[in-house]
């Protein structure tokens, strides 16, 4: 690891960030869209549930709220999942859980889950890593290798990195990290500064592929080839669940390899 702009440490790019550029790219499904809704739903929900329904003063929510506009979900969608939280209308209560496991070549795995059914999900899950040549782990095993850090991926044509840079580091990020095979720049924050550095950014004219609070690794695991390809396997089949939130994993395979997966 390197030193950034104001002294703090800076983490391995993102296999995970850089494949979630890449599926946002080329998502047009309507399938994609409509798990992208049941998700969404479901975090509404539990953000609302833990935080309150009012987002100036749940960040969580707020997020949340951002990511259903992301993917134009309807307005009465979202109100109707923040009341199903607070309890003003009935609804389904979730529990959320961190599962971590291995991928191929030993990748260090970690999957977020929001769940009705913890006994089913875990048995889902257990069963995705098993057919997908990883296995689930032990609480602990992998979550050391990962920081809570904000990130947010901007095109690279879209600005110049030194721009970008002084922009971000402006608004409070601790760093732009730049892959010379990536096709995006990718601006780390504190989470907490998470939604400050993301507005900034917008008001500024600057466009935003993916932006989320996420588990970024503090090492990588390069793969190619086949192993590339059961790797990518394995993320698609664990985000396919419609009991997972999110999936961070510490591989490092090239935007082609990624670009061409077929999966």
């Amino acid at each position: 690891m390197g030193s950034t702009p104001n002294g703090t440490e800076r983490y391995a790019m993102s296999g995970h960030n850089k494949w979630s550029s890449i599926k946002h790219r080329k998502g047009k499904a309507d399938a994609q869209r409509g798990r992208a809704f049941t998700k969404i739903t479901r975090e509404l929900i539990t953000a609302a549930k833990i935080g309150g329904g009012d987002p100036e003063g749940n960040s969580r929510l707020r997020q949340a709220i951002n990511a259903a506009r992301a993917v134009n979900m309807p307005n009465d969608n979202i109100s109707r999942a923040i009341k199903k939280g607070t309890g003003e209308l009935e609804g389904v209560v979730y529990e959320e859980y961190l599962y971590e496991g291995y991928g191929p070549h030993g990748v260090a795995v970690l999957v977020k889950v929001l769940t009705d059914n913890k006994n089913r999900t875990v048995a889902d899950i257990r069963h995705i890593f098993s057919k997908n040549n990883g296995n689930l782990g032990e609480s602990g095993c992998v979550h050391w290798m990962f920081t809570r850090r904000g990130s947010i991926t901007v095109p690279k044509e879209a600005i110049a990195e030194e721009k970008l840079l002084e922009l971000a580091i402006e608004l409070g990020a601790e760093d732009v990290v730049s892959d010379p095979e990536a096709h995006e720049y990718e601006v780390r924050c504190e989470p907490e500064g998470f939604d400050e550095v993301k507005k900034g950014l917008e008001e500024k004219g600057v466009r935003i592929g993916t932006a989320e609070v996420a588990m970024l690794p503090q090492s990588t695991v390069h793969l190619e080839g086949k192993a590339a390809d059961q790797m990518l396997r394995l993320m698609n089949a664990l985000e396919d669940s419609d009991d997972v939130q999110n999936v961070w994993a510490n591989f490092d395979i090239s935007d082609e390899a990624m670009e061409a997966f077929g999966g």
